[in-house]
C-alpha cells in the first residue's frame, strides 16, 4: 500500500456564482506519518482543500474543478464523502452542524457503527477516545446541553475514533480553551507519532501548532505559496507574510534577534545565551477613567435546565462602563457564554440582579444560526447592508450564499447583521456590545482589524465585552480582562496583568519574557529586548 494519502495535480475549484477560483493550480503531497500545519489568511482557501480532501467539494457545494485530487487513491471528483471516510477523519470549523446524534456515547458510537465496529472493541475505542480528549464525564450527555468547547471536543473524538489514516482538522481549537488547545496538539501529535496517521491541519494561531509540525504550508490567495519546515515558515513569514508569523518570531524580528523561534523553549534558550539579557524597568499601565456605567451584574446565579445540575454562574458579579474593552476569559464550561446571554436578555437569572443603561447587542458563538436567506446581501436592512458590509471588508461576497463563506467571513457576516445600522454602516452603537468566541476563523490580520473596530465603537460610547480563549486578541483588544471560573469572577483587572507572568492565560510574548517584563504583544517585546526604534532594529 501506498504511503500517500492526498496527491493534488494543478487541483483548481470554483464555488458556484464566484468569479474567482477558491483554489487555484495547487500541486500538493501529504504521506503517511506527515503533520502538516496549513496557514493562510481568512479566506486563502485553507479551509476548501480541507473540504476537497472529504469529499465535500464539489459534491455538496457544487460548482467547478480543474485538475485532480486523489485521497487514498480514490479521485476525489469519481468518489464522494462516503468513500473518502474510509481513509479520513473530518472536523471542521463549526462543530455544532457536525454533531448530529442525541447523546455524546451515540456520536462517537456512529463512525465505528458506519464501519461495521461493535461489541467490545467499539466499547473500548469509544472510552479510549473520550478519556483522551476529557469527555469521559460527558459520555451519557445529551449533546444539545454541551457547550461550544465540548461540542468540539466531541467532534473530535467523533473523527478520532476510527484512528483515521489521514485527519483533516478546520481550526480545530478555536473553541478550546488555553489548556485544552495545548492538550490537543499534543493528542494529535502522539497519534500522529503511535499510529502513522497524517495530520493536516488548518489553523490561524500558528504559535500553537508550530512545535508540533513537521512541515508547514501556506495558501495565499488560492495558490500554495510556501511549503517548508516550521524553522524555514519562520523566517519566510517574516519576510512575505508578517501577519502569519507568531508572536516571538515577530518579536525578535523586530529586536534583531537571530535564530527566529519556532517554540517558546527554543526563544527562552536564545536569549538566555546573550550578554546583558536582562530585562528592564517593567513597561507602566496608564489607568483608565471611568466615565458613565453601561451594566452591571450584581451576585448572579443562573443554572441550566438540561445538562450538568451544578450552577452556570455562582454569584457572579460584574461592571462594565461606557468606552472600556474587556476580555473574558477562562476555561471551557467556566459560564462565559451563560453570563453575556444573562448581560442581553436572552437567560433570565434565579437570583441576583441585571442594569443595563441601554441596549446589550449580543453576538453568540455559532454564526450560522444568524443566517436565514441563500444570498449574503438578504440578510442585511436594505437601507444599510451594503455600507454594513463595505466597513467589514467582505461587500465582495454581498451576492455569495452565506454557506460557502470562510469561517472568518461567516463572522464578520454575523457581526454586521447584529450591528448594521447600530454603529456600523451608521447609527449610534448600543450602550453594550457583547460577543462571544468572535475571533473564529479569523486570521491575525483579521483580528488586529476587529480588535481596533471594537474599540473605536468603544470610543463613541458603547462597553464592549468579549468571551475568548485567544489570549493574543485579548491583548490587542483590552484595557481591562475578567476570568471566571466555576462561574465565579476570580480575577479583574488590567490586562497587561492578567495576561503576562501566567502559564495558560498568557500571550506568547509574556511566557517568552516572563511577566516581569509586563510585555503582552510583538512591538512590547521588542522594545524590552532593543529598546531602541523598531526601524533602526529591523535595519
Amino acid at each position: 500500500m501506498s504511503d500517500l494519502l492526498l496527491s493534488a495535480r494543478q487541483y483548481s475549484y470554483t464555488y458556484p456564482g464566484r468569479p474567482e477560483p477558491a483554489l487555484a493550480a495547487v500541486d500538493l503531497d501529504v504521506r503517511e506519518g506527515e503533520f502538516v500545519l496549513l496557514a493562510g489568511d481568512s479566506g486563502s482557501g485553507k479551509s476548501t482543500l480541507l473540504r476537497a480532501a472529504c469529499g465535500l467539494v464539489p459534491h455538496f457545494h457544487g460548482g467547478e474543478v480543474a485538475g485532480t485530487l486523489e485521497v487514498g487513491g480514490m479521485d476525489t471528483r469519481e468518489n464522494g464523502p462516503g468513500d473518502l471516510a474510509a481513509v479520513t477523519g473530518t472536523v471542521f470549523q463549526d462543530p455544532e452542524s457536525q454533531v448530529i446524534m442525541n447523546s455524546v456515547r451515540a456520536e462517537l458510537e456512529l463512525p465505528l457503527e458506519s464501519r461495521g465496529a461493535g461489541g467490545a472493541s467499539a466499547g473500548r475505542a469509544v472510552e479510549e477516545c473520550a478519556l483522551a480528549l476529557g469527555i469521559g464525564d460527558l459520555l451519557d450527555r445529551q449533546t444539545a446541553t454541551l457547550s461550544g468547547g465540548e461540542l468540539q471536543r466531541t467532534a473530535l473524538a467523533a473523527a478520532l475514533v476510527t484512528q483515521p489514516r489521514l485527519l483533516l482538522l478546520d481550526e480545530p481549537t478555536s473553541q478550546l480553551d488555553p489548556v485544552a488547545g495545548d492538550e490537543l496538539i499534543g493528542l494529535l501529535r502522539r497519534l500522529n507519532e503511535q499510529t502513522g496517521s497524517a495530520v493536516l491541519l488548518a489553523e490561524h494561531r500558528v504559535e500553537r501548532c508550530l512545535p508540533a509540525a513537521d512541515r508547514v504550508l501556506v495558501i495565499d490567495r488560492a495558490r500554495l505559496a510556501f511549503d517548508g519546515t516550521p524553522a524555514e515558515f519562520a523566517e519566510w513569514a517574516v519576510e512575505h507574510a508578517p501577519r502569519l508569523a507568531t508572536p516571538a518570531a515577530r518579536m525578535f524580528s523586530l529586536a534583531g534577534i537571530r535564530p527566529l523561534p519556532v517554540s517558546v523553549k527554543q526563544a527562552r534558550d536564545t536569549l538566555a545565551g546573550r550578554e546583558g539579557s536582562g530585562a528592564p524597568s517593567p513597561l507602566e499601565t496608564a489607568p483608565v477613567a471611568h466615565a458613565e456605567r453601561a451594566l452591571r451584574l450584581a451576585r448572579v446565579w443562573f443554572e441550566h435546565e438540561e445538562g450538568p445540575r451544578r450552577p452556570a454562574l455562582r454569584g457572579a458579579s460584574l461592571e462594565l462602563w461606557r468606552g472600556e474593552a474587556v476580555a473574558l476569559l477562562g476555561r471551557n464550561g467556566a459560564g462565559k457564554s451563560t453570563l453575556l446571554r444573562i448581560a442581553a436578555g436572552p437567560l433570565k437569572p434565579a437570583r441576583g440582579q441585571v442594569e443595563a443603561a441601554g441596549d446589550v447587542a449580543l453576538l453568540t458563538q455559532t454564526p450560522g444560526d444568524y443566517f436565514l436567506n441563500e444570498r449574503v446581501i438578504d440578510e442585511l436592512p436594505p437601507a444599510v447592508g451594503m455600507a454594513a458590509l463595505a466597513e467589514l471588508g467582505i461587500d465582495h461576497v454581498a451576492g455569495a450564499d452565506p454557506r460557502d463563506l470562510s469561517g472568518g467571513e461567516r463572522q464578520r457576516l454575523a457581526l454586521a447583521i447584529v450591528l448594521a445600522g447600530r454603529g456600523i454602516g451608521g447609527g449610534e452603537p448600543p450602550a453594550v456590545i457583547a460577543l462571544d468566541e468572535p475571533t473564529r476563523g479569523m486570521g491575525r490580520d483579521q483580528k488586529a482589524w476587529l480588535a481596533r473596530l471594537l474599540r473605536t465603537l468603544a470610543s463613541r460610547g458603547s462597553a464592549v465585552i468579549a468571551a475568548t480563549h485567544d489570549v493574543e486578541f485579548a491583548a490587542e483588544l483590552a484595557d481591562r480582562c475578567v476570568l471566571l471560573a466555576r462561574g465565579q469572577v476570580v480575577a479583574d483587572g488590567p490586562a497587561r496583568e492578567i495576561l503576562s507572568g501566567g502559564l495558560y492565560f498568557a500571550t506568547e510574548v509574556a511566557r517568552v519574557l516572563g511577566g516581569e517584563s509586563g510585555a503582552i504583544t510583538a512591538d512590547e517585546g521588542a522594545r524590552v529586548l532593543a529598546p531602541r526604534p523598531a526601524s533602526m532594529a529591523a535595519a
